[in-house]
């Protein structure tokens, strides 16, 4: 018996002539979670959250694994007749990034977009928050092994969105304040 842990999926597998049967389905990056993502880009872009012409805040230092310099936003927006708080997070890096050239030209160093928003009833264990992470175009971006980073993102795992947003001090799953509950 051999145990296998996938990225982005809990699972253990027992190899039986070559196969691998799995115990339990990713948590996050299924279908449901990819559509529900594709429509919360949408809401994000009509509050002018996101893409062209978005409402930028002051950058600031960041850390790993969001970025060098960031830059966050909170507001609150209505996907699929849930209305919720929702943080934007805009995880920008590479050479010459500096609060200063990020505030000029946010484009031209944006790596990531990740976004926290708050889904009554959706994950009670987790403060009701569907995570996603974004490429700069809106495109899903996906784990090592190709998962999509929507919903439940890494629960149940030592390291991801959940694990780490658990400690964040107020109980909110939320660092920096505790405005959102």
């Amino acid at each position: 018996m051999k145990t296998i842990r996938l990225l982005g999926t809990i699972g253990v597998g027992l190899l039986i002539g070559g196969q691998a049967a799995l115990a339990q389905e990713a948590p996050f990056g299924g279908d449901e979670d990819v559509a529900y993502a594709e429509a919360l880009w949408s809401a994000l872009q009509e509050a002018n959250l996101v893409g062209e012409g978005r409402t930028m805040s002051a950058p600031y230092t960041g850390q790993h694994p969001h970025g060098a310099i960031l830059d966050t936003i909170d507001g609150e927006v209505t996907v699929d007749g849930t209305t919720g708080p929702v943080i934007v997070k805009r995880n920008y890096g590479g050479e010459g990034a500096s609060k200063e050239t990020v505030w000029n030209a946010p484009d031209d160093y944006l790596g990531a977009v990740t976004v926290m928003f708050k889904r009554e009833g959706y994950d009670p264990d987790n403060s009701d928050w569907f995570w996603v992470k974004y490429l700069p175009s809106g495109e899903l971006d996906s784990n090592p092994a190709g998962v999509p980073l929507a919903g439940r993102v890494a629960k149940g795992m030592d390291q991801g969105c959940i694990a780490c947003h658990a400690g964040a001090p107020g109980g909110d799953m939320v660092f920096g304040h505790d405005r959102i509950q």
